[in-house]
């Protein structure tokens, strides 16, 4: 018995296109949605397309959140999207790689605080975490921004004590309480799509 292929609709074969992806491109998570004729897909594209627009971060800030979050997600599908962005957008090797870090150190200290928090023990209080961090000292993307990724990576990945913490530093730093909804509202869709694309 021949299988049938499941032939995408207009909308979703339009948002597979907007990520650049092949006409073939499927996943199974698209897949099941596309049985069920599911109206969620319109409000996914909707969602992720005005992620794009913002009032309090640049398309630079926003390519380069998406590569963290991306990398945050190991979706390598959103990563290389989000680099055909940033280099569309002029952002350098350099300020790549720092969101890259930036999301690989976050992962180490949201485990190792989220620990510390759950238990609140004096004792893992006192013991030396012994992470280095020496890339906080001097970002290449400024303090400011540096730490709007952290919250960002960190507000995914569910600890409590470092978004705190983040969220303290941005508003110290000056940063508007407006932006910083903004890149935790990006790393919420851009997380919603990487269940769904992958």
């Amino acid at each position: 018995m021949e299988q049938v292929i499941l032939t995408y609709s207009e909308s979703t074969q339009e948002f597979l296109e907007f990520l650049q992806l092949e006409k073939d491109y499927r996943t199974e998570a698209l897949d099941l949605l596309e049985e069920g004729k599911s109206r969620y897909l319109a409000d996914l594209k909707i969602n992720f397309k005005n992620s794009f627009e913002s009032e309090f971060l640049s398309k630079k800030e926003i390519v380069l959140l998406g590569v963290a979050l991306a990398v945050n997600a190991s979706n390598g599908i959103l990563r290389d999207f989000f680099k055909r962005k940033a280099e569309a957008e002029g952002v350098t090797a350099e300020e790549v790689a720092e969101a890259v870090a930036c999301s690989s150190l976050l992962s180490a200290n949201n485990v190792f605080y989220r620990f510390r928090h759950f238990l609140n023990k004096e004792k893992y209080d006192e013991i030396p975490a012994r992470i280095k961090m020496n890339i906080m000292a001097r970002p290449v993307t400024g303090k400011e921004f540096f730490e709007l990724i952290s919250l960002a990576v960190s507000a995914v990945n569910g600890c409590e004590m470092c978004v705190k913490s983040h969220e303290a530093s941005l508003l110290e730093l000056g940063s508007k309480e407006e932006r910083i909804f903004e890149a935790v509202r990006l790393a919420s869709v851009i997380t919603s799509l990487s269940k769904v694309v992958y």
